[in-house]
């Protein structure tokens, strides 16, 4: 059986810079935040730890040479993961999607198609315990499947309110997300950058199902509004209590909600 970690204990990387600097990073169990001016191996460092795990989250076979994960539990041999990138860039590999009808034009559009896939899978694990729980007889049956179905609720409550000032709400009565504005129906990829990837972000947390999970972001903030950068560590955390955030940042905003102690420098953790 597949054992996975629950977090990530420290991060030891001995070759970055070609084996000129040795980093060192003992990790918060919930937040961890990397900063520092540019150039100075924030996004190094977040690229070598993911590169070094497989696409399933097996490791340490697969780590980087000069890479290793201290985890908890320290005999586990998977992590759950995702990573978070911060840029509507056009779509590299066109390619890729030119035989899906729909109109994808960024790499944010591809990644939220990909994750329209994943909340599909997500609501059919969540149908299939709500049903096994209303067929147990239980005489608490009913409260233990709304709390079941209380994540999915919270998450389109979330966007709901993050997107009222555009007056777009979601559509809950449709399986893949779509929103309803002033009447109008509209997909995730016709969506403002900021709000595609807050969406992005929220849906990648939503879908890993309360399990612990590790989340990567690379700066984040870059498409988002200031008062979404404030928010965003603390509606993460509100939708999944067990994910460890690992985050990369400029923005003062991010850190606003009371996150200043767990931010970490790179210079004070190189040597």
């Amino acid at each position: 059986m597949q054992k996975y970690a629950d977090y990530i204990e420290q991060i030891e990387i001995e070759s970055l810079w070609s084996g000129k600097k040795h980093v060192i990073w003992d990790l918060d169990r919930k937040v961890n935040i990397l900063s520092g001016v540019n150039g100075v191996g924030k996004s190094t460092i977040l690229n070598k730890v993911v590169k070094g795990l497989s696409a399933n989250g097996e490791f340490p076979s697969h780590m980087i040479k000069g890479v290793r994960l201290k985890v908890s539990p320290e005999d586990a041999k998977w992590i759950r993961f995702d990573i978070i990138r911060s840029f509507d860039r056009p779509l590299i590999n066109a390619e890729t999607v030119s035989k899906i009808d729909i109109s994808l034009a960024t790499e944010l559009d591809w990644q939220l198609f990909n994750l329209q896939r994943k909340y599909l899978d997500y609501q059919v694990n969540v149908g299939n315990r709500i049903i096994a729980v209303l067929q147990s007889g239980q005489p608490n049956a009913a409260q233990q499947a709304q709390r079941i179905s209380e994540p999915k609720r919270k998450f389109q409550d979330i966007i709901d309110r993050l997107f009222a000032d555009t007056g777009k709400t979601i559509v809950r009565t449709e399986n893949e997300i779509r929103f309803n504005q002033i009447g109008e129906t509209l997909v995730p990829y016709q969506l403002s950058s900021g709000e595609k990837q807050m969406l992005a972000i929220l849906l990648t947390v939503l879908v890993e199902d309360n399990l612990p999970y590790i989340l990567f972001m690379d700066e984040p903030e870059v498409s988002l509004h200031v008062e979404w950068q404030k928010q965003l560590i603390d509606l993460i955390l509100d939708l999944n209590p067990n994910v460890q955030i690992i985050l990369t940042t400029h923005s003062p905003a991010v850190i606003m909600n009371g996150w200043m102690d767990k931010v970490t420098e790179v210079s004070d953790i190189t040597v």
